[in-house]
């Protein structure tokens, strides 16, 4: 697992469009809503690069995402995760299967995540 430092050092060489940054926001929202496929340890990845890019001007999100996902984190009740899913939906509509696609293609080519035929036999792998 990539410790934090590494994800910021990897988007200082690595710095994302603003639909990207809105991408990270996503998977973020997917993760805290428990709908996320992706190993445990990709799942530390992606929270290491939402934090690393909260600050940066998304294409389509606004602060409003931050404010609930930073909310979610210190204690999630069914009223909370019930919203958060809900937010999660409405930026899969807003976000393009393809530019999604794009993004998760790009983070495996530049080596943030493993690509799935780098992973040992057997481990399984859904993407977010």
């Amino acid at each position: 697992m990539k410790p934090y430092q590494d994800v910021v050092e990897w988007l200082q060489s690595h710095p994302l469009k603003p639909i990207y940054v809105d991408c990270a926001t996503a998977v973020m929202l997917k993760i805290l809503d428990g709908k996320c496929k992706m190993r445990t340890e990709e799942k530390q990845v992606m929270r290491y690069l939402y934090r690393a890019t909260q600050h940066l001007s998304g294409e389509i999100l606004d602060g409003s995402f931050h404010q609930l996902i930073a909310e979610a984190e210190q204690s999630a009740d069914d009223q909370l995760r019930e919203a958060i899913y809900e937010k999660r939906v409405l930026v899969e509509t807003m976000i393009s299967r393809p530019v999604m696609k794009s993004f998760k293609a790009m983070i495996r080519q530049q080596g943030l995540i493993e690509a799935p035929d780098h992973r040992p036999p057997g481990t399984g792998y859904a993407a977010a």
